[in-house]
């Protein structure tokens, strides 16, 4: 776990922008709430909001990152004061608080906007439980979250957009469907079942923190598509939050909300979360966890009891989530990472098809946007295969299928990338042999994505031009991903081997 934190690659240092860049724009969102006169509530819902609009706002281009950030506080306010007027309606919060969590993950149709402007919602509401806001407060919430998302944004777009100067990212669609098979709908239908039951058990373990349990499974939901990777992610939000709390009585407790080793700590535990978010999310919650330690003892209320307590609720929203995700409309993974190989294979014949066009003179063919694609499908596939090579998978002939199928996978695209460099050369020229081996790189992908039983064949030479170089290795790589992709008897689909 260390390792894949402290030695992960970070292309272009984009790991360590991303988290210096929040760092500066939070801390000025707070500074600008204490100007403005803000009590110690609004300066943390001004926090939590910046904070919340660096990190979850993740469209592909700048400019639609912009219009995402404009359309937080439309979404946020209206439940930030349904939450303070229904505070002392429990009935009717904790069924307002369930709806938000169902249109919160439902939102996640609609692409990176739609889960970015779920989670703003849904965090609005902890937030309110989090400060027991009541009505009174709603002015001054309302004026922190307005000004800490416009600082955020000025840092965003206007100080530090160093986005601007990269190539737009590619989102890869969410799987189609309708209804009930559209899986950000049933998936709606599971987090509203887990923070359900959450919630009802969460108050019996505590009626003042049992907002915690409920956001555990919340947040176990973000960023999963199948029984297995919802189950992966559980066991390391509860295993982020102990090593948190063990920090916490080392660090947290000592300091117990001295405001200028707090603000220290907080700068480090923001710079944390961000840093690595994108590789480890036990390390995230760590991080996260000695957050929401520094803050409670800003307000005067953190102790061991409440360390416990707070493992105690993240352990019920686990328990939660994970019922959910096993009795309430399963997603399994054999449907998931079969979609997204298949996916990725496809992309995999897109991005040659587009390769050989230009190697032979066409001006209209790009496989740059291709290869983008390839990249974040194949993200895609080594998150929905994560349960299975996980170190407590006590079934090793399928991790080492996966591990296998993830190594061809990378394999196919490493080749791919070779290709789409030689394309690019101004001096490449077409060789006839291009066509056929195009060929033969189509009937290896639909022989794969249809399951056919029919041999994919390698190329039986190994020519020094690159082009064909690279085309002979990516047939070579498929050629070497029929095995593990079929079964022998049990199914024709392609990923079969996942169940």
């Amino acid at each position: 776990m260390l390792k894949r934190v402290f030695v992960a690659p970070d292309p272009g240092r984009a790991r360590l922008r991303f988290a210096a860049r929040a760092v500066l724009g939070i801390g000025a969102a707070v500074v600008v709430c204490a100007l403005a006169g803000h009590s110690l509530a609004g300066a943390v819902t001004g926090g939590l909001a910046a904070l919340l609009a660096l990190f979850t706002v993740t469209d592909p281009t700048v400019r639609g990152q912009a219009v995402t950030t404009v359309l937080l506080p439309a979404v946020g306010l209206p439940v930030l004061a349904a939450a303070a007027e229904l505070h002392d309606h429990p009935v009717a919060r904790d069924l307002t608080f369930l709806a938000v969590v169902g249109a919160g993950v439902y939102a996640r149709r609609w692409g990176p906007r739609g889960h970015s402007l779920g989670v703003f919602a849904f965090m609005t509401f902890f937030v309110a439980q989090f400060l027991h806001a009541a009505p009174a407060q709603l002015p001054e919430l309302y004026a922190a979250v307005l000004l800490s998302v416009v600082t955020a944004a000025a840092v965003r777009f206007g100080v530090w957009c160093y986005e601007r100067r990269l190539p737009a990212a590619v989102a890869p669609a969410p799987p189609a469907g309708t209804g009930l098979a559209r899986v950000t709908t049933r998936q709606a239908v599971q987090a509203t079942a887990g923070a359900g039951f959450a919630l009802v058990l969460g108050q019996l373990v505590s009626g003042q923190r049992w907002y915690w349990a409920v956001g555990a499974t919340w947040w176990i939901f973000v960023n999963t598509a199948s029984r297995g990777e919802t189950l992966v992610r559980g066991f390391r939000r509860v295993l982020g939050t102990v090593i948190g709390i063990c920090l916490g009585f080392l660090v947290a407790v000592p300091v117990h909300g001295a405001p200028l080793p707090t603000a220290v700590l907080v700068a480090v535990a923001v710079f944390g979360i961000f840093y690595t978010a994108a590789v480890s999310y036990t390390w995230m919650m760590l991080w996260v966890t000695l957050l929401a330690e520094l803050l409670y003892g800003l307000l005067g209320v953190l102790s061991p009891g409440l360390l416990a307590l707070r493992l105690a609720e993240t352990g019920v929203g686990a328990l939660g989530a994970t019922l959910a995700v096993a009795l309430v409309l399963p997603v399994t993974t054999h449907a998931t990472t079969d979609a997204w190989i298949q996916r990725a294979l496809r992309c995999v014949h897109a991005c040659t098809a587009e390769a050989a066009a230009r190697l032979a003179g066409s001006a209209t063919a790009d496989p740059a946007p291709r290869v983008a694609e390839l990249e974040q499908l194949l993200g895609r596939v080594r998150l929905s295969v994560a349960p299975l090579v996980h170190p407590l998978n006590p079934m090793p002939a399928r991790k080492a299928r996966a591990r296998r199928v993830l190594a061809l996978l990378d394999d196919c695209a490493r080749e791919i990338r070779g290709l789409v460099a030689v394309a690019a050369d101004p001096e490449a020229s077409h060789d006839a042999r291009l066509a056929a081996a195009c060929w033969r790189v189509e009937a290896a992908v639909e022989a794969l994505t249809a399951g056919r039983a029919e041999p994919v064949r390698g190329p039986a030479e190994a020519p020094a031009e690159p082009a064909l170089a690279h085309l002979h290795g990516l047939e070579r790589a498929l050629a070497d991903l029929a095995e593990p992709l079929r079964t022998p008897s049990v199914s024709r689909s392609v990923g079969a081997w996942v169940e």
